[in-house]
């Protein structure tokens, strides 16, 4: 899960009063009410094109970018309009549009039914897959076999290909909440927050040496079938039970961003998109398995790329070039660093940002269960270390391309705020005017746009919900079974999990809508659960000394004391206790009419608070703090309860530059298919003894 923490505020704001259609089949009917409309409009378009469109003036100012809008009277004078009247001129979606978006949608539910049945029909009439068999113990991991259903629809039966698992990752990584968060970010704050690319490749090369190769040779499916073997059952429960209450809270909120945009460019209530797309998503996830989620985000990362690349080619231009861009956000202050100060209640200073931002990614991007379960998806260590490589190198780009248009944001606006004007009613939404702004009058463009926003939601539900069913069917299910479930059985259990956990999604982005609560309690789950797990991941790896029961003393010491500090700032940010410092605003080349009492309180009256307490730790620091505290406390436990018998510790449970520590023993190296040939057999041998047995 790789929400970013501080856009709570945010994304909170953006939740407003929509329309509620009564059923579902009215949603379909709306949704092509939209289209219909939006077809017969188009020949009233030219009459009316003065008020539906924007247009840069050119003789007056030429290189400021300001745009007039003027609606026809008799007189030829030009009028005002008001915010809401340039609201609705704004809403360029055509049937083009809709077109691009349906496409979308359309090529995510046939890459599911290919997976879903066209190959696996091919499968078996090629006698690769098992009809009706029993799973082996540990199914999961490395005694499972290859072919069979848990492995085929878990890890894609680990046959999958470095680029597609590399363009995954990143679209697992970037939810819509980033997409428009971190955009906005940089308008509101400056382009501190950017040097969280730095930390990219910092957590990518720890990662490539610490963890990957721990769980790529262990062969694992889920990363918490790890600590079961490290450390014993109850740090497994303990490490998964927070990961499916945060992802269960995560999503919805994931899912009803992008709903917000498509309703500020379409008019179209959440209520009628939401549904549809949370099906087709559900169903192309249940039936296709991981196959079927990697390769839908292959096609969402294109799209995603797509329509962040076209705002920001087509907004740099409208402007009047990068010069101007640069010059603009250079003037207001906006092209900042980090402070550089000890202080870790400074929102980001290069500490946090390094520090911090390095142990917050590993814990979010690399060793979680989303992220590991795609790299052991692939063939082997090597393979995956490649992957690690390309996936950094895209997510800096993509990332970079985010930040970016964030300073095209401020320089289209730059004598003009629509968040103080309230043309914006969340600051979230200024990533969607500034597409209507500059690619509202090409066809097929909002379209992509809307169509990237909400491919990077679909790719975060898909993947939440086959790590879900992973995690629910290796590490709660398969423990309590006294006997293996057939091949049958498991793709049922897998598929019933993902359409149970599909459904209360899309029940809960109501909930989303009318509860802003939901969004703080789902950002500090997930920020109280990171640290925690940061610190059991480090420890098992690293320090083979520390036994179970100290771990779990440490984690519980973090994950209360986490949790009594992220809930004392949410209620702080809440309350307007916490206010950080903002960048400069304008809006004196405003050209439509506003609510000048709106604002002058949004401009004048806010004033960033000046009292400093553990409240106002800077969220970088959450996931490093509860790591710190979890490791100091568990090292302290172990004077109580002792330390772990490295003599008994199996070396592939630790990162190979801690083996050293352990005592020396003899191994014989195989090939990774010879593993699997040979557990194979012993499979086969053991299975005749047991007939034989009966036999006699």
């Amino acid at each position: 899960m790789s929400t970013t923490i501080e856009e709570e505020g945010t994304t909170m704001a953006a939740a407003e009063t929509l329309n509620t259609p009564s059923t579902v089949a009215n949603a379909f009917v709306q949704t092509v009410q939209s289209i219909i409309s939006s077809t017969t409009s188009k020949a009233t378009t030219t009459s009316t094109a003065a008020l539906a469109s924007t247009t840069t003036t050119s003789t007056a100012a030429p290189a400021t970018g300001t745009t007039t809008l003027s609606t026809p009277s008799s007189s030829s004078m030009t009028e005002k309009l008001s915010v809401s009247d340039l609201s609705s001129a704004l809403q360029h979606f055509g049937i083009v549009d809709y077109l691009v978006f349906i496409a979308m949608l359309v090529v995510c539910a046939v890459i599911g039914f290919y997976f879903g049945f066209i190959e696996k029909k091919k499968k078996k009439q090629k006698g690769q897959v098992p009809a009706d068999e029993k799973d082996g113990p540990g199914a999961a991991g490395i005694e499972e076999r290859r072919g069979s259903e848990a492995l085929d629809y878990l890890v894609g039966g680990r046959k999958m290909k470095v680029f597609p698992v590399s363009l995954s990752l990143v679209a697992s990584f970037v939810s819509g909440i980033s997409l428009l968060g971190t955009s906005t970010e940089i308008y509101v704050y400056g382009t501190q927050y950017a040097f969280i690319l730095i930390t990219l490749a910092i957590s990518g090369l720890i990662s490539w040496y610490i963890f990957l190769p721990v769980f790529c040779n262990l062969q694992l499916t889920s990363t918490y079938e790890y600590f079961e073997l490290r450390y014993g059952g109850s740090i497994r429960n303990f490490g998964s039970m927070p990961f499916i209450v945060g992802m269960m809270l995560w999503l919805p909120v994931a899912l009803y961003m992008p709903a917000i945009t498509y309703n500020q460019v379409t008019g179209t209530s959440i209520h009628v998109i939401t549904p549809i797309v949370c099906i087709i998503c559900t169903f192309y996830t249940c039936v296709g398995g991981l196959k079927a989620v990697i390769w839908t985000d292959v096609i969402q990362s294109f799209v995603m790329y797509g329509s962040i690349l076209a705002v920001c080619i087509k907004g740099t231009y409208d402007v009047g070039g990068l010069n101007v861009v640069l010059q603009r956000n250079w003037e207001s202050g906006r092209l900042n660093a980090p402070e550089w100060t000890w202080d870790p209640t400074v929102r980001l200073s290069m500490l946090s940002v390094i520090v911090g931002g390095t142990l917050h990614k590993i814990q979010s991007s690399d060793v979680n269960q989303v992220s590991i379960q795609r790299f052991l998806s692939l063939p082997s260590y090597k393979h995956a270390k490649q992957s690690m490589l390309l996936f950094t190198i895209l997510l800096i780009f993509l990332l970079s391309c985010c930040s970016y248009m964030g300073l095209v944001t401020y320089a289209v606006y730059h004598d003009c705020d629509p968040i103080s004007t309230k043309l914006a009613k969340a600051s979230d939404q200024l990533p969607s005017l500034l597409m209507m702004r500059t690619l509202g009058s090409w066809p097929g463009l909002p379209g992509l746009f809307v169509a990237g926003v909400f491919s990077a939601a679909l790719s975060s539900l898909s993947t939440g919900l086959n790590s879900m069913a992973c995690v629910i069917s290796q590490d709660m299910v398969r423990p309590l079974l006294k006997k293996p479930l057939t091949e049958r059985q498991t793709a049922f259990l897998l598929g019933a999990i993902v359409v149970f956990f599909g459904a209360c999604c899309m029940g809960l982005v109501n909930v989303v809508e009318k509860l802003g609560m939901v969004v703080q309690l789902a950002t500090t789950t997930s920020a109280v659960s990171m640290g925690p797990l940061l610190g059991i991941y480090a420890m098992g790896v690293c320090l083979p000394w520390v036994n179970a029961k100290s771990v779990l003393t440490g984690s519980l010491v973090s994950f209360v004391v986490l949790a009594w500090i992220c809930v004392k700032a949410q209620l702080s940010l809440m309350n307007g206790e916490i206010r950080y410092p903002k960048m400069p605003v304008s809006v004196s080349g405003c050209e439509y009419s506003y609510d000048n009492d709106t604002v002058w309180r949004t401009l004048h009256e806010y004033s960033p608070s000046t009292d400093r307490n553990i409240y106002h730790l800077s969220f970088f620091w959450y996931t490093a703090a509860g790591g710190f505290i979890c490791t100091v406390v568990a090292l302290l436990a172990s004077l109580v309860f002792g330390w772990q018998d490295v003599s008994q510790m199996d070396p592939a449970l630790i990162t190979p530059c801690m083996r050293r520590f352990l005592p020396k023993k003899h191994y014989q190296v195989i090939d990774l298919e010879e593993m699997f040939r040979r557990k194979a057999q012993a499979d086969v041998e053991s299975e005749t003894a047991c007939l034989d047995k009966e036999i006699n």
